[in-house]
């Protein structure tokens, strides 16, 4: 059962995560964009599908049709609405709470898993044969693997034609298409514009940016979050924690930027995150959320799909901070946090064997490690200047110890922190790790494979926090009752 919370828009819970099709209804009538990328509702008449929030006119209810994903409506025949852009909307909560294979499914698709080893290659991850994903996936989201990146696919496609000057060819495969036919057919079926007519429709700034938008001056993106956001926090926790060389926080509060290099599997990735974010609202009154501003760098456009979901999960965007405030707002200590910093994330990490290694060492040693096994990169960006080394390069180098021991088992498969790793399993397999302590165990789970409800040994955290505990933990450190780890 999926643990995803949400109040209905007329005010009713959601407890059991299911909204029937009249609230659904309720949440397109109200323009609420608290459902945005939850689910996708499609007009009969138009043949054009939207996120809740959609400004256009409310269609009439007969009319409307109700799908839990873009690759759903589009599979059904729907085109994205120009107005809303439903393609652009935050992931749904559900894929990075969820445990069960459907979930783990959707964060290895978002991962660009499908794009670079295929359906055989998903299905190898989970541990199940192409046919039962295929039947699992189908079955609950309506759409399968293929459909499902395509669809992702298509996004990242029409976020490289509106935001770079790069020829359409580029793009195509860029965006994960085997050929420049399949790439135009994608798009006509999912836009109803051709390559060039969606680059024409792009916004003012979009087409300012273009000019100068290139693999190496960086592409300009707006990385959405659905409801309130807190910066501060998060910045906070990347500027006590990075580790020079691999990561740097310049600015003053508020207006800090975050920048990192990433290794992606085509090649490098640098990127810049701004700590001030944008925010929308919606004519009901509701926060729909926001968007942070990001610069990414690569030196193969291939990885930008990926690039853009490690951030996402180091940032952790794709929460649902109403199910979480919700449930941790009703509790006495917690209430007074909760109302001061509504929308509080639980930050994650764009490499989990990096993040493991990390939690075991702590941030000097982790430095130092950098500086001895790290790959230089080519073309240092200011203090940026090294690629976080291979759990398999340490392994190599200092193969004694806790350390040695860790980086053997993520080298060899024995533990598996991916996004479509079973948390359990990767537990049980950290727990193996002779020296690998509670303490460093929690963190990993929390940070590495996005548990959000994880009770490290120490603080009392009491079950009437769950299914956020992890969250409820990082109000206790932003509120100065805990030390970060």
């Amino acid at each position: 059962m999926s643990v995803f919370r949400q109040p209905g828009p007329s005010g009713r819970r959601r407890l059991d995560g299911v909204m029937d099709e009249d609230s659904r209804y309720e949440a397109v009538r109200s323009r609420d964009g608290r459902f945005d990328g939850a689910f996708f509702f499609a007009v009969g008449t138009t043949g054009i599908y939207c996120r809740p929030s959609c400004p256009a006119v409310t269609p009439k209810r007969r009319n409307v049709r109700f799908f839990p994903t873009a690759a759903a409506a589009q599979g059904a025949g729907f085109r994205a609405c120009r107005r809303c852009r439903p393609d652009a909307v935050p992931g749904s909560a559900e894929w990075n709470v969820r445990a069960d294979v459907v979930g783990r499914a959707m964060r290895l698709i978002a991962d660009g898993v499908v794009d670079r080893e295929g359906v055989a290659g998903l299905a190898a991850r989970l541990g199940y044969s192409a046919r039962q994903v295929q039947r699992q996936l189908t079955g609950e989201l309506g759409s399968g693997p293929v459909a499902l990146a395509r669809a992702q696919r298509a996004h990242t496609a029409r976020v490289l034609l509106q935001t770079t000057g790069l020829p359409v060819t580029e793009i195509a495969f860029a965006a994960g298409f085997a050929s420049v036919r399949q790439f135009n057919d994608t798009v006509r079926a999912v836009y109803a514009a051709t390559p060039s007519e969606l680059r024409a429709a792009a916004p003012r700034g979009g087409r300012a940016d273009r000019r100068t938008a290139t693999p190496t001056a960086g592409i300009p993106l707006r990385l959405a979050h659905r409801g309130p956001y807190q910066p501060g926090p998060v910045f906070d926790l990347l500027e006590h924690e990075a580790v020079e060389g691999v990561e740097d926080v310049t600015g003053t509060p508020g207006a800090r930027t975050y920048r990192r290099t990433l290794r992606l599997p085509y090649g490098i990735g640098i990127t810049a995150v701004d700590e001030h974010p944008g925010t929308t609202r919606t004519g009901s009154g509701a926060h729909p959320g926001g968007w942070l501003d990001v610069r990414i760098h690569l030196t193969d456009l291939r990885d930008l799909t990926t690039a853009v979901q490690r951030l996402r999960r180091l940032l952790d965007l794709d929460a649902d901070p109403y199910a979480v405030d919700e449930r941790l707002g009703a509790d006495t200590r917690l209430a007074p946090l909760v109302a001061a910093r509504p929308g509080l994330r639980s930050p994650g990490t764009a490499d989990p064997d990096e993040l493991a290694v990390r939690a075991l060492v702590g941030r000097d040693e982790a430095a130092r490690l950098v500086q001895r096994y790290g790959k230089t990169l080519d073309a240092p960006c200011g203090t940026l200047t090294h690629l976080f080394p291979e759990p398999a390069a340490l392994a190599g180098a200092e193969p004694e110890g806790t350390l040695g021991a860790l980086t053997a088992a993520l080298a060899d498969g024995t533990v598996r922190l991916d996004p479509g790793a079973d948390r359990d399993e990767a537990a049980d397999a950290l727990r193996g790790v002779p020296g690998l302590d509670a303490r460093s165990i929690a963190g990993i789970r929390t940070r590495a494979l996005g548990d959000p409800d994880v009770a490290p040994p120490g603080p009392d955290l009491p079950d009437s926090w769950r299914p956020w505990r992890s969250y409820a933990l990082n109000h206790l450190r932003a509120a100065g009752e805990l030390e970060y780890p």
